[in-house]
């Protein structure tokens, strides 16, 4: 009898134990904000007008507003009007893997949404599109990609625009050598400081790195967009309820009126810190994507 119920206990301890390592392959998000009382926010410090930092950890931009409008979704359906927002930097490096590793649980920024990454994380609706382009100074006479041979380039660590530049660098024979920033801001740095011929990055993040130099007369957006790509609010995968709740939220803005509303605030506009505005209306393929409501991955 004693074997019996000893046995039983122990299956019904393995049963447990299955269903706990089956639940934790799938995320749930809610349930984990929900009993932790705590949602996580991730932010850039430089991907203007974005996420970028108007003060010692103060992160401002259109990408933070539509996380703060997700969390207003979060607290109105789980009912905690009082959830508890912590914020955490990343970069274009570590995004990817503390959202796998349940360290955040959103992360809206300046993040290409591609069917490679598509494989480890989840993301919203498109809300940006954007292409590869150069940022030089104007003294440079740089205008195209041909001007750049044999010399020395920037981009930034973990970004789309890496891959993109070392395939051109190859299909054209420019013998290129291209040197990473650990983020936008410190890519920016090595073109500054002549230590690079130009940084090749998303334009629109190029336009706001301008916006905000200390000498913004000196620099200029050149060369051809080599891909149009979307950026999207990144979350993890496999987790249908939450996407639904991010999705419900952009679509909501987006048949509102009020993402237009935020994309004049921040396009249009003069932003924080030095009052610039970086003066791009919406492209294209986000006014379509205002009524197509899609989050298709660029390939």
């Amino acid at each position: 009898m004693k074997r019996s119920v000893l046995t039983a206990s122990m299956a019904s301890i393995a049963a447990s134990l299955l269903l706990a390592a089956t639940g934790a392959q799938a995320a749930d998000t809610l349930a984990k904000i929900a009993q932790s009382g705590k949602i996580t926010l991730a932010y850039r410090e430089s991907s203007v007008p974005f996420s970028y930092l108007e003060g010692p950890g103060k992160p401002i931009g259109m990408a933070v507003d539509l996380s703060n409008a997700v969390v207003e979704a979060v607290k109105k359906k789980l009912n905690k009007p009082d959830l508890q927002v912590a914020l955490m930097p990343v970069t274009s490096q570590n995004r990817i893997p503390l959202i796998t590793n349940g360290t955040i649980d959103l992360e809206c920024g300046s993040t290409t949404n591609n069917t490679a990454r598509g494989k480890d994380v989840a993301f919203a609706i498109n809300h940006f599109y954007t292409g590869t382009r150069l940022l030089v100074k104007k003294s440079s006479k740089i205008k195209n990609y041909a001007d750049l041979a044999k010399k020395t380039i920037a981009s930034t660590t973990g970004t789309t625009n890496v891959l993109v530049m070392r395939k051109y660098n190859i299909d054209k024979n420019l013998g290129m050598d291209i040197v990473l920033g650990k983020d936008h801001a410190d890519a920016f740095l090595l073109l500054e400081s002549d230590r690079v011929a130009a940084f090749a990055m998303d334009d629109i993040l190029l336009y706001g790195l301008i916006a905000n130099a200390k000498t913004p007369g000196d620099y200029e957006v050149v060369g051809d967009s080599l891909q149009v790509e979307p950026y999207a609010c990144m979350l993890p995968k496999d987790d249908p309820a939450f996407k639904k709740l991010v999705d419900d939220t952009f679509a909501g803005l987006m048949k509102s009126g009020e993402f237009e509303k935020l994309y004049d605030k921040w396009f249009m506009q003069p932003i924080p810190p030095k009052n610039v505005p970086l003066n791009l209306p919406m492209s294209p393929q986000l006014k379509e994507n205002l009524k197509a409501l899609s989050d298709k991955p660029a390939t």
